[in-house]
């Protein structure tokens, strides 16, 4: 089921357990939003020898990122932890050559050009509200015309809406966000979970690959 970075502590704020996170999804495939968008590439260029280059936002232990490099992907991975960093480097048989890493917050991130792909799998909602804006305005003018956008966002049914850490979005304001793209997968999960840590919330997620016109 869908996981996050966090917790919420008896005093009501939400702090980050990451090494406990990290531990809990160690071994967990690759996020259905990316095998999507990498489909799509696929089928747009089946046989095609192009070096394809890709920002995975809040890489976390790195299972996007092992994916991407194992299909032959230059890989930006970025994340706000540096343990995150360091584990996605201890994978065992990755090509180094095509990775490229960096530990930095949403709030002071910049990005490259030309970027094939983003993929941001349940971390953009971690974004604080007031930084949002700015943050997307870079994932979109990153991308290429045809590159494409893997994530997903909280809606505002979500437990954790209530909290100004946590950016959520209602389903026009997605829809608005994607304006410019021709989007490819839109899902909506509107129930009761848990998170990877076991802990009872109730989930409302957009899972999005879309492709920038």
């Amino acid at each position: 089921m869908s996981e996050s970075k966090i917790y919420k502590s008896d005093s009501g704020d939400f702090e980050h357990k990451w090494l406990a996170y990290y531990q809990a999804v160690e071994g967990r495939p690759p996020r259905d939003t990316l095998l999507t968008a990498l489909d799509y590439f696929d089928k747009e260029n089946p046989s095609t020898s192009k070096s394809y280059f890709a920002v995975d936002l809040g890489c976390g232990e790195g299972r996007d990122t092992v994916e991407l490099l194992r299909r032959g992907w230059r890989v930006l991975a970025i994340d706000g932890q540096q343990e995150a960093i360091t584990r996605l480097l201890n994978y065992p048989n990755i090509d180094l050559k095509l990775l490229q890493t960096r530990v930095v917050r949403f709030e002071n991130l910049t990005l490259p050009e030309l970027v094939d792909l983003v993929n941001a799998s349940f971390s953009l909602p971690f974004c604080p509200t007031e930084s949002f804006p700015k943050l997307w305005k870079e994932i979109v003018t990153s991308l290429s015309s045809g590159g494409r956008f893997s994530a997903q966002l909280f809606g505002e049914r979500d437990s954790w809406a209530t909290y100004t850490s946590i950016t959520h979005h209602t389903r026009d304001q997605v829809e608005q966000m994607l304006r410019d793209f021709k989007v490819e997968m839109f899902k909506e999960e509107d129930h009761l979970g848990k998170t990877a840590l076991g802990e009872e919330k109730h989930w409302h997620i957009f899972h999005v690959v879309a492709r920038k016109l």
